[in-house]
């Protein structure tokens, strides 16, 4: 890919061997200055895209942001600030998180320091920094969206769009997600430049190394004591349990430690302080079952989670996919169980059909399967 000696060491050093296959397709056409539309499914490096294609387009030398990356939440926005940073080791190269929930005065002093060249952050607060002055976007030679389905839908859309306002005519635009629905690629054509599409096929976004099973738990009660004769099993390895709403998350987390079971939990609603907190102990093991809502679904990568249980089943399809592909990263092996009540069984066959996959019965030895 002729990329810099001092980015390859970084890429090594990380322990990367070989690129996967959006990888080897992706970050070429990025790093020739085209604007790009990549759409790869979880789990396949995708991160690595867009960082790796960052420090290509870096002039080192230059103290000004050349690169903004924007993400839908503040826990990816920091995952991806580190793996910059990571890829960059051996690079002169400084990546800054600007996330809202965290202080705004050091984000302020860290920009009005300079030498700031790549600039991870969720659209809220970087669109502030640039209304405040505080951010230059005069010398941003790109712009990436990751998880642009995402970022294109609900409460973001405005935000990009003012963000964009701003921009030098020749930035480049590059999105990056596991889904993109077409809705998301129409609204593509306002802001991109005769973008190359680099997109793997639906039928091809099977998750390969991940068995899917389903319980049949009848009724909603009949969830928890599912959950209470599984916890031996998931305690094997870490594991992440899906709820549809926060009030869930918590009624599920405090019950479980009612039974003295060992849980965390994450979702919107907690202030940055306790989510980073959960991540640390989920990260570093200390905590090895997380209940979570969807915030948590999208591209957060804990190597070890092999198993993920949808204690509800999402609310669409899209989501399915971000969930399960949190366990089985890169070609491991993970599991994923299904809790389906009588009303869930017909959006079962559902997202069986729209990911051509099979989702059985699980047997009794789900432990040995792990």
């Amino acid at each position: 890919m002729q990329l810099k000696p001092d980015l390859l060491k970084g890429i090594y050093a990380y322990g990367f061997e070989k690129p996967s296959a959006i990888q080897q397709r992706a970050i070429r056409p990025i790093i020739r200055g085209r604007d790009v539309i990549a759409q790869s499914q979880s789990g396949t490096g995708k991160t690595a895209v867009f960082s790796v294609s960052s420090l290509q387009l870096l002039q080192e030398n230059s103290r000004e942001c050349q690169v903004l990356i924007l993400s839908p939440t503040r826990e990816l926005a920091e995952q991806t600030q580190k793996v910059v940073q990571a890829l960059g080791d051996f690079m002169n190269v400084h990546c800054h998180a600007c996330i809202g929930g965290k202080s705004l005065g050091q984000d302020l002093n860290a920009l009005e320091k300079g030498g700031i060249q790549i600039i991870s952050g969720t659209p809220g607060r970087v669109f502030d920094l640039i209304r405040r002055n505080a951010l230059s976007p005069n010398h941003l030679k790109a712009m990436i969206l990751d998880e642009a389905d995402e970022m294109l839908n609900r409460g973001f859309k405005e935000q990009i769009y003012d963000i964009y306002r701003f921009l030098p005519a020749s930035t480049q635009v590059v999105l990056m997600s596991a889904t993109l629905p077409a809705s998301v690629l129409d609204m593509t054509r306002k802001f991109m430049n005769d973008p190359i599409r680099i997109l793997v096929r639906r039928d091809e976004l099977t998750l390969e190394g991940i068995r899917q099973f389903f319980i049949n738990v009848e009724k909603e009660e009949w969830k928890f004591d599912t959950l209470c004769d599984l916890y031996d099993t998931l305690t094997i390895t870490q594991a992440v349990i899906f709820c549809n709403t926060k009030q869930k998350v918590d009624w599920l987390a405090g019950k479980m430690k009612d039974k003295n079971f060992t849980v965390s939990a994450m979702h919107g609603d907690m202030d940055q302080g306790a989510r980073d907190a959960v991540m640390e102990e989920f990260r570093s093991g200390s905590s090895r079952v997380l209940i979570a809502t969807d915030l948590w679904g999208r591209g957060i990568d804990v190597q070890q989670v092999s198993l993920v249980i949808c204690y509800d089943l999402p609310t669409n399809r899209e989501l399915y996919i971000h969930r399960i592909g949190r366990s089985g990263r890169f070609g491991r092996k993970g599991i994923a169980i299904n809790f389906v009540r009588e009303e869930d069984t017909r959006l079962l066959r559902d997202i069986e059909q729209f990911y051509s996959t099979q989702i059985e019965e699980m047997p009794t030895n789900v432990g040995d399967l792990l």
